[in-house]
Protein backbone atom coordinates (compact mmCIF):
# COMPACT_ATOMS: atom_id res chain seq x y z
CA UNK A 1 0.00 0.00 0.00
CA UNK A 2 1.50 3.51 -0.82
CA UNK A 3 1.70 5.26 3.02
CA UNK A 4 1.90 9.02 3.09
CA UNK A 5 1.91 9.23 6.47
CA UNK A 6 1.39 7.56 9.72
CA UNK A 7 0.79 9.24 13.17
CA UNK A 8 -0.94 9.63 16.56
CA UNK A 9 -2.99 12.64 17.17
CA UNK A 10 -6.44 14.42 18.36
CA UNK A 11 -9.08 13.32 16.28
CA UNK A 12 -10.24 16.80 15.01
CA UNK A 13 -13.38 16.12 12.26
CA UNK A 14 -16.38 13.84 13.05
CA UNK A 15 -18.51 13.06 16.47
CA UNK A 16 -15.01 11.42 17.42
CA UNK A 17 -13.47 14.99 17.50
CA UNK A 18 -11.34 15.69 20.80
CA UNK A 19 -9.98 11.64 20.99
CA UNK A 20 -6.92 10.59 20.27
CA UNK A 21 -6.74 8.51 17.50
CA UNK A 22 -3.91 7.10 15.09
CA UNK A 23 -4.10 8.60 11.15
CA UNK A 24 -3.23 6.40 8.38
CA UNK A 25 -2.81 8.76 5.43
CA UNK A 26 -3.04 6.89 2.14
CA UNK A 27 -1.33 8.51 -0.64
CA UNK A 28 -3.70 9.19 -3.91
CA UNK A 29 -6.68 10.86 -4.82
CA UNK A 30 -9.08 11.17 -7.48
CA UNK A 31 -10.44 14.52 -7.09
CA UNK A 32 -8.54 17.61 -6.45
CA UNK A 33 -11.14 19.86 -4.35
CA UNK A 34 -10.40 23.73 -4.24
CA UNK A 35 -10.35 23.86 -0.64
CA UNK A 36 -8.18 20.47 -0.43
CA UNK A 37 -5.84 20.60 3.04
CA UNK A 38 -3.87 17.68 2.51
CA UNK A 39 -2.41 18.66 -1.08
CA UNK A 40 0.63 16.78 -0.49
CA UNK A 41 -1.74 13.14 -0.11
CA UNK A 42 -3.05 13.98 -3.57
CA UNK A 43 0.10 12.14 -5.55
CA UNK A 44 2.18 9.10 -4.49
CA UNK A 45 5.57 11.57 -4.70
CA UNK A 46 6.49 11.21 -0.87
CA UNK A 47 4.69 7.52 -0.25
CA UNK A 48 6.35 4.61 0.81
CA UNK A 49 4.81 1.34 -0.39
CA UNK A 50 4.30 -0.55 2.84
CA UNK A 51 2.45 -3.88 3.59
CA UNK A 52 -0.63 -4.44 5.72
CA UNK A 53 1.81 -5.91 8.51
CA UNK A 54 4.18 -3.09 8.45
CA UNK A 55 1.47 -0.53 8.50
CA UNK A 56 0.25 -2.56 11.33
CA UNK A 57 3.83 -2.82 12.92
CA UNK A 58 4.07 1.05 12.99
CA UNK A 59 0.31 1.90 14.53
CA UNK A 60 1.25 -0.97 17.16
CA UNK A 61 3.54 1.52 18.52
CA UNK A 62 1.38 4.04 19.69
CA UNK A 63 -0.99 3.34 22.57
CA UNK A 64 -4.33 3.98 21.28
CA UNK A 65 -7.20 2.23 20.35
CA UNK A 66 -8.73 4.39 17.38
CA UNK A 67 -7.61 4.51 13.75
CA UNK A 68 -8.44 6.60 11.05
CA UNK A 69 -7.72 5.49 7.29
CA UNK A 70 -7.65 8.61 5.31
CA UNK A 71 -5.95 10.01 2.63
CA UNK A 72 -5.60 10.79 -0.50
CA UNK A 73 -8.73 8.87 -0.96
CA UNK A 74 -8.09 5.69 0.60
CA UNK A 75 -10.54 3.45 -1.19
CA UNK A 76 -7.99 3.47 -4.43
CA UNK A 77 -6.50 0.99 -3.21
CA UNK A 78 -7.97 -2.39 -2.46
CA UNK A 79 -5.88 -3.26 0.25
CA UNK A 80 -7.31 -0.61 2.44
CA UNK A 81 -10.71 -2.79 3.18
CA UNK A 82 -8.15 -5.61 3.94
CA UNK A 83 -6.23 -3.23 6.41
CA UNK A 84 -9.56 -2.30 8.06
CA UNK A 85 -10.53 -5.66 8.82
CA UNK A 86 -7.17 -6.26 10.15
CA UNK A 87 -7.48 -3.55 12.52
CA UNK A 88 -10.61 -4.58 13.68
CA UNK A 89 -9.88 -8.17 14.18
CA UNK A 90 -6.96 -6.87 16.64
CA UNK A 91 -9.53 -5.10 18.43
CA UNK A 92 -9.34 -1.67 17.48
CA UNK A 93 -12.19 0.86 16.69
CA UNK A 94 -11.63 1.83 12.69
CA UNK A 95 -12.80 4.65 11.28
CA UNK A 96 -12.50 5.43 6.87
CA UNK A 97 -12.60 8.86 5.67
CA UNK A 98 -13.88 8.61 2.02
CA UNK A 99 -14.73 11.24 -0.69
CA UNK A 100 -17.70 9.03 -1.52
CA UNK A 101 -16.53 8.89 -5.28
CA UNK A 102 -15.44 5.75 -4.94
CA UNK A 103 -17.40 2.58 -4.23
CA UNK A 104 -18.22 1.33 -0.40
CA UNK A 105 -18.74 -2.05 -1.25
CA UNK A 106 -16.73 -4.79 0.50
CA UNK A 107 -15.85 -2.42 3.64
CA UNK A 108 -16.56 -4.45 6.81
CA UNK A 109 -19.86 -3.02 8.75
CA UNK A 110 -17.71 -2.91 11.84
CA UNK A 111 -15.76 0.38 10.02
CA UNK A 112 -17.82 3.74 11.01
CA UNK A 113 -17.27 5.35 7.61
CA UNK A 114 -17.26 8.92 7.09
CA UNK A 115 -18.16 10.16 3.71
CA UNK A 116 -17.78 13.36 1.98
CA UNK A 117 -20.21 14.65 0.15
CA UNK A 118 -18.95 17.42 -2.45
CA UNK A 119 -20.33 20.76 -2.61
CA UNK A 120 -19.82 23.33 -5.78
CA UNK A 121 -17.56 25.40 -4.51
CA UNK A 122 -15.25 22.30 -4.00
CA UNK A 123 -15.35 22.60 -7.71
CA UNK A 124 -15.99 18.35 -7.30
CA UNK A 125 -20.10 18.53 -6.87
CA UNK A 126 -21.61 16.04 -8.32
CA UNK A 127 -18.65 13.44 -7.82
CA UNK A 128 -21.37 11.17 -5.47
CA UNK A 129 -21.75 7.84 -6.25
CA UNK A 130 -24.89 7.29 -5.71
CA UNK A 131 -25.13 3.56 -5.42
CA UNK A 132 -22.75 4.19 -2.02
CA UNK A 133 -26.04 5.74 -0.49
CA UNK A 134 -27.22 1.83 -0.63
CA UNK A 135 -23.55 1.21 2.16
CA UNK A 136 -24.50 3.70 4.22
CA UNK A 137 -25.57 2.30 7.79
CA UNK A 138 -27.06 4.43 10.99
CA UNK A 139 -23.19 4.31 12.91
CA UNK A 140 -21.82 6.21 9.79
CA UNK A 141 -21.30 9.64 9.09
CA UNK A 142 -21.96 11.91 6.08
CA UNK A 143 -20.12 15.01 6.03
CA UNK A 144 -20.34 18.39 3.71
CA UNK A 145 -17.67 21.07 2.99
CA UNK A 146 -19.68 24.27 2.82
CA UNK A 147 -18.50 27.49 1.74
CA UNK A 148 -20.98 29.48 0.48
CA UNK A 149 -24.89 29.70 0.85
CA UNK A 150 -24.97 27.91 -2.45
CA UNK A 151 -23.26 24.57 -0.87
CA UNK A 152 -25.22 25.09 1.95
CA UNK A 153 -28.63 25.10 -0.17
CA UNK A 154 -27.28 21.91 -1.91
CA UNK A 155 -26.17 20.18 1.31
CA UNK A 156 -29.88 20.52 2.56
CA UNK A 157 -31.63 19.78 -0.85
CA UNK A 158 -29.38 16.42 -0.67
CA UNK A 159 -29.82 15.69 3.03
CA UNK A 160 -34.00 16.39 1.88
CA UNK A 161 -33.77 14.26 -1.42
CA UNK A 162 -31.15 11.56 -0.85
CA UNK A 163 -30.27 11.06 2.58
CA UNK A 164 -33.34 10.51 4.72
CA UNK A 165 -32.74 8.74 7.70
CA UNK A 166 -30.04 6.82 6.64
CA UNK A 167 -28.14 8.34 9.30
CA UNK A 168 -28.44 10.56 11.93
CA UNK A 169 -24.81 11.84 12.20
CA UNK A 170 -24.69 14.58 9.35
CA UNK A 171 -21.84 16.83 9.73
CA UNK A 172 -21.22 20.66 8.32
CA UNK A 173 -17.90 21.91 8.19
CA UNK A 174 -17.24 25.48 7.33
CA UNK A 175 -14.35 25.99 4.72
CA UNK A 176 -11.51 28.12 6.51
CA UNK A 177 -11.32 31.10 6.05
CA UNK A 178 -13.97 31.13 3.40
CA UNK A 179 -16.91 30.98 5.72
CA UNK A 180 -17.37 32.35 9.54
CA UNK A 181 -18.41 29.36 11.78
CA UNK A 182 -20.90 31.83 13.17
CA UNK A 183 -22.33 32.48 9.77
CA UNK A 184 -22.86 28.73 9.02
CA UNK A 185 -24.16 28.14 12.63
CA UNK A 186 -26.41 30.71 11.55
CA UNK A 187 -27.87 29.54 8.95
CA UNK A 188 -28.38 25.61 10.96
CA UNK A 189 -30.55 27.31 13.72
CA UNK A 190 -33.07 29.48 11.49
CA UNK A 191 -33.60 26.13 9.28
CA UNK A 192 -33.72 24.09 12.12
CA UNK A 193 -31.25 21.67 10.37
CA UNK A 194 -30.96 18.40 12.79
CA UNK A 195 -27.01 18.56 11.89
CA UNK A 196 -23.81 19.17 13.29
CA UNK A 197 -21.40 21.88 13.25
CA UNK A 198 -18.05 20.56 12.25
CA UNK A 199 -15.00 22.79 13.13
CA UNK A 200 -11.28 21.55 12.42
CA UNK A 201 -10.17 21.30 15.83
CA UNK A 202 -6.76 20.14 14.59
CA UNK A 203 -6.61 23.44 12.75
CA UNK A 204 -7.07 25.71 15.68
CA UNK A 205 -4.61 23.91 18.33
CA UNK A 206 -1.81 23.02 15.46
CA UNK A 207 -2.38 26.04 12.87
CA UNK A 208 -2.63 22.68 10.14
CA UNK A 209 1.22 21.82 11.30
CA UNK A 210 1.40 18.12 9.14
CA UNK A 211 1.69 15.56 10.89
CA UNK A 212 -0.63 17.14 13.57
Amino acid sequence: MLINEIFMSIQGESTYAGLPCIFVRLAGCNLSCSWCDTPYARVPDEAQDLAVEQIMAEIKKYNCGLVEITGGEPLLQDDSKKLAKRLLEDGYAVLLETNGSVSLKGLDDRVVKIVDVKCPSSGQGGSFLMENLDYILPQDEVKFVIGNRDDYECAKKFIEDCLKDRTANILFAPVKPDLEPRQLADWILRDSLRVRLQIQLHTYIWSGERGR
